[in-house]
């Protein structure tokens, strides 16, 4: 790892990330290793002043994922539909995305890593082609002697101490070349942008001039002319009302699904919440949809194990043949009946044919239509800025 440039099977990221933190396999010993993990802190650096740099190159990693040659291995990763469960490759990017940092902050003096590093949220994941499983590495697939990009991630991780309480120091990046810091400043520009994303955030103000125009439209759009009432709403031709565009889902958080901290692994959460977008896409549309981007992952609070996960997917926004969805999940606490929200993720699919728009009725629904719209809005200036 302190090499850079490991090679290794995605099949075994999860395994070298329990071996860095001492992890074990079997579930009562793992409560048990955790337990120990406390007296690791005093490996914690006081300051960043104390930790070497560390360049790029030491936390690149490349993991295979040989679908080719590998059948039974196919078959996890299969769908209906013989291409890729793109579910799955959430997982192994929120593994792999792990074990980049782990490479990053790795000192080899110390036979377990003091840091307990986990996914903060996923700022961007877009999808420009269908993946397959006719071509070895769908991440960046191998094809005619060399490499093709089939999606680009962009995580932001957290390092805490070793029981995951506060803030942890990691070690200062040290860029190399005109390239690296293209991507550094890239960073920072996204930074800059969650920021003011979530300072304009329809949770904390109110909509723009521009916005409260649109729904009021809208809501005029669906008065009933014969009558002289605001109650009386009639749904507009080849439309659908949001009400109707929902579906529900859960899950009971056994151990199996687990990460290195014993927490629910976050990558099982991004699939669920995936499969449950695609599904609520397709019952929208009556056929299926094609994944365009993944935008703006928040991982808000732990998801125990044992927990009651209640997962609500939402179409909030149609435009064109695009579709916009909305995931909320949340924990219920079966003892208090409170309900604690874990996470959102928004998604955006696609298909061949227009799209029958989604009409609120609520302000509430008004304000998710308007936030579905401007995250749609948001990857569609992604995608044109990276043509």
């Amino acid at each position: 790892m302190a090499d850079g440039n490991t090679f290794l099977l995605v099949s075994n990221v999860r395994n070298r990330l329990r071996e860095i933190v001492g992890a074990s396999t079997n579930w009562k010993d793992h409560q048990q290793a955790l337990a120990e993990r406390a007296s690791l802190s005093q490996y914690l650096a006081q300051s960043q002043d104390e930790l070497p740099a560390k360049t790029m190159k030491d936390s690149a990693v490349e993991a295979h994922l040989p679908l080719g040659s590998q059948p039974a291995l196919r078959e996890k990763y299969l769908n209906y539909h013989n291409s890729v469960r793109f579910g799955r490759i959430l997982e192994d990017l929120d593994s792999l995305a792990v074990l980049i940092c782990y490479s990053h902050t790795w000192n080899k003096e110390l036979k377990r890593s003091p840091l307990s590093i986990v996914t903060a949220l996923v700022d961007k994941i877009g999808i420009p082609k269908v993946l397959s499983l006719n071509l070895n590495q769908p991440f960046s697939q191998y094809h005619d002697g060399a490499y093709t990009n089939v999606l680009d991630a962009t995580f932001v991780m957290v390092a805490r101490d070793p029981e995951n309480k506060r803030a942890a120091f990691i070690n200062p990046l040290k860029l190399e070349s005109p390239e690296e810091e293209a991507i550094f400043q890239q960073g920072e520009i996204n930074k800059t942008r969650r920021v003011e994303l979530s300072t304009a955030s329809l949770l904390k103000v109110a909509p723009t001039a521009e916005e409260r125009t649109l729904i009021h439209n809208l809501f005029l759009n669906t008065l009933d002319t014969q009558t002289v009432s605001f109650r009386s709403r009639i749904l507009p031709p080849n439309s659908v009302w949001m009400e109707d565009c929902k579906m529900k889902g859960l899950e009971i958080c056994h151990p199996q699904e687990r990460n290195i901290f014993n927490r629910i692994f976050g990558g099982f959460l991004m699939r669920k919440a995936y499969e449950l977008g695609w599904a609520n896409a397709c019952a929208f549309v009556g056929c299926r949809p094609t994944l365009v981007a993944v935008d703006d992952i928040i991982f808000r609070k732990p998801v125990e194990i044992g927990s009651l996960l209640l997962l609500s997917s939402q179409v909030c926004y149609t435009e064109g043949m695009h579709i916009q969805v909305r995931v909320h999940t949340e924990v219920l606490d079966p003892l208090t009946r409170q309900h604690s929200t874990t996470n959102v993720f928004h998604f955006t699919f696609c298909i061949d044919n227009d799209i029958p728009s989604v009409v609120p009725q609520s302000y509430g629904e008004s304000m998710l239509y308007l936030d579905g719209k401007r995250h749609f809005d948001e990857t569609m200036r992604s995608q044109e800025c990276t043509v």
